[in-house]
């Protein structure tokens, strides 16, 4: 069933921008050909830049202490599974420990590397790190899958810590709202927004054979969502049918 986040905010946003990137890293981690290795670093280095924030760690921290609290409060609820919620804070734990663990800046290790920042320097251009622009990065990709997955997996772990608390606050934000179907008029639906908690972030989900996407604009008092048709030949066009979809209104 395909799925759409939309965050309210800049910092659900960064996160979700960190989540999307680390999934693709790993991915081309994993396959091994020398081009799925370019693309991991190359994304591994966009992932620089999005975190690229001094508070970005202190935030992490902060939410994760907020919801560690938060979920002390529920031990002993009969309403809640005692294993899971043991679970749920034993990964909070780990990452928050992970995290205080790294004394400097998230990712300054490897902005301290200066051959992997002369790559970063070229790959802001289009086709800058062919063979003949930048020799050296030539020479690892042809070191082999052994050496470059060896030299790929210690850069990426300082950003582990990261990725777990982001993880786990993501998977907390995603499960924190209930679920409601409605039905997309003429392939448009508005809502107005209230209580004293705003949303952070919607969630909406569309059954695998609405052939359609939705786009949406919204903020802290309202929702405007459009659903849209795509042919990859022309701009997006909207979709005059009815659309059902299920919509998630989530906060941590």
């Amino acid at each position: 069933m395909p799925s759409y986040d939309y965050p309210f905010n800049e910092r659900i946003r960064t996160l979700l921008r960190v989540e999307d990137l680390f999934a693709k890293v790993l991915h081309n981690l994993a396959a091994g050909h020398e081009y799925h290795h370019h693309c991991a670093l190359l994304t591994l280095l966009q992932i620089l830049d999005v975190v690229d924030r001094s508070e970005l760690k202190s935030e992490l921290l902060q939410e994760l202490d907020r919801q560690k609290h938060a979920m002390h409060l529920l031990v002993g609820n009969p309403a809640i599974v005692a294993d899971a919620l043991q679970a749920m804070l034993n990964d909070i734990e780990i990452a928050a420990s992970g995290l205080r663990l790294e004394t400097t800046k998230l990712g300054q290790t490897l902005r301290a590397n200066e051959w992997l920042m002369s790559i970063k320097q070229r790959a802001g251009i289009p086709g800058g790190v062919c063979e003949f622009d930048v020799p050296s990065y030539h020479y690892w990709l042809g070191l082999g899958e052994e050496r470059r997955t060896k030299d790929l997996e210690s850069w990426l772990k300082p950003l582990i810590p990261m990725q777990q608390a982001i993880i786990i606050i993501l998977r907390i934000l995603r499960g924190s709202g209930a679920t409601t179907p409605l039905i997309a008029v003429n392939g448009a639906y508005q809502k107005m927004l209230g209580g004293s908690k705003p949303a952070q972030m919607l969630k909406i989900e569309v059954d695998d054979n609405v052939t359609c996407f939705p786009e949406v604009s919204a903020n802290k008092y309202a929702i405007n969502i459009r659903f849209n048709t795509l042919d990859c030949a022309q701009k997006p066009q909207k979709f005059d049918d009815d659309v059902q979809f299920s919509l998630t209104l989530c906060n941590l």
